[in-house]
């Protein structure tokens, strides 16, 4: 099940067992693309809006997120444990993806983008193009995150370590906005297109869909160009 993975981080310094159940949770193997956020954040009522009806533990489970101590070897092995943990991921997930197209969030995940923390896009000719996180449902359990390829725009599986990581924590429309509040970050060039070749020879009219793309583009700025230029033209004919 999406969210339940509760195996250490590799990098031990970086998370005491001094740390708060947010950070903990964060520094989880596989949790490296969460944003931590701010307590401060998290206990607004304004950002918690609607969210009590849609869980059965609410009180127990957003008291567990705002823990200021992380669950220890014995609480990971009791049930009653367990059942109040499940709630506070799903809980964190949407917490999360609330905060993540804040200002304050939106920040926290640029640092993520430009150091390529999300990873490249595996298509070989977007050139290792950043990828953005992106879930295929706002649902909590829904479905496994993806990544989103601004190049492209196409939706990729993630690396296996990703897997587990529930799509609710990002939602449908992070990407789109994050692009909308960084508009320098938007790829400038094209993806280019792969031409397929028989002996170095191009097939004729052999076309790859981001070819029909580009081509279907152009073909629309052209028509609206001359669209605006008839437009201009009756009116100074109306005019004389």
């Amino acid at each position: 099940m999406y969210g339940l993975n509760i195996e250490e981080s590799d990098d031990d310094d970086d998370y005491s067992g001094d740390s708060g159940w947010i950070q903990w949770f964060c520094g989880l193997k596989g949790h490296e693309l969460l944003a931590e956020v701010d307590e401060e954040y998290a206990r607004d009522n304004f950002n918690l809006y609607g969210l009590r009806a849609h869980f059965q533990y609410y009180d127990h489970a957003l008291e567990m997120v705002l823990s200021s101590e992380a669950p220890d070897e014995d609480d990971l092995i009791d049930s009653e444990f367990l059942d109040v943990y499940r709630e506070a991921t799903a809980l964190y997930g949407v917490i999360h993806c609330r905060y993540i197209i804040s200002p304050r969030g939106l920040q926290v995940m640029r640092d993520k983008y430009l150091k390529g923390t999300f990873g490249t896009c595996p298509r070989a000719l977007c050139d290792r193009q950043h990828v953005l996180p992106i879930g295929l449902s706002d649902e909590t359990r829904a479905s496994a995150m993806k990544i989103f390829c601004p190049k492209c725009e196409q939706v990729y599986s993630p690396k296996s370590k990703f897997k587990d990581l529930d799509g609710c924590f990002f939602g449908l429309s992070f990407p789109q906005i994050f692009l909308q509040s960084y508009p320098s970050l938007v790829p400038l060039d094209p993806p280019r297109p792969f031409v397929p070749r028989v002996f170095g020879f191009k097939l004729h009219k052999q076309h790859s869909l981001i070819t029909r793309k580009l081509d279907d583009g152009d073909q629309d700025r052209a028509t609206s160009k001359e669209q605006k230029g008839e437009s201009s033209c009756a009116g100074r004919g109306s005019t004389g």
